[in-house]
């Protein structure tokens, strides 16, 4: 059976995590968000909100954060690997914040093909801030705008994660892949 990749994407505070940790706990292979890392590593360096200050440093990063994990899902020996958060999700926060881009981040999400792709919209009663999210929830809304049309935009077809308890979601989604 190929390996099927399969991207678990939507604006901040959605409940991506608490869905990945869901999947891990059942035995699913699953990778991290790779953006609370950069995050952390920039303010090691002083830097207390590298994508607000230097954008496109923060972006490069991610980027290559999220092209190590594509590459590291293909030598999973399971048939499916979730992750959260995929290559476009750094061309949706790029438009996001109206900034440009240079070329191979388009090439990443043309080559680097995910199988498929859930989404999961915003929902205001769950949304919290903290440390490294500071987007209101009017922000998060937009954002996942972004998302939904950076995704469609490299072909995607994608699936609504609907609002439920976490172990209802993870169902629902393990129900689309079977």
């Amino acid at each position: 059976m190929k390996l099927k990749k399969i991207v678990i994407t939507g604006g901040p505070g959605t409940g991506k995590t608490s869905l990945i940790n869901e999947l891990e706990k059942r035995g699913y292979p699953c990778l991290e968000e790779v953006s609370r890392q950069v995050i952390l590593n920039a303010r090691k360096d002083g830097v207390d909100q590298l994508f607000l200050t230097e954008p496109l440093l923060f972006s490069e990063r991610l980027m290559e954060g999220r092209k190590k994990q594509f590459q590291e899902a293909e030598t999973h020996g399971a048939p499916v690997v979730f992750i959260d958060r995929g290559i476009p999700d750094v061309l949706a926060y790029m438009d996001y914040a109206k900034e440009t881009y240079p070329s191979h981040f388009i090439q990443a999400c043309e080559i680097m093909q995910y199988d498929k792709v859930f989404v999961l919209a915003p929902w205001e009663s769950i949304y919290l801030s903290d440390n490294e999210r500071y987007e209101s929830f009017e922000q998060a809304v937009e954002i996942h705008d972004y998302l939904e049309a950076t995704y469609q935009r490299f072909g995607y077809d994608l699936e609504n994660i609907p609002f439920d308890t976490i172990e209802k979601r993870a169902d629902y989604l393990i129900s689309l892949l079977m």
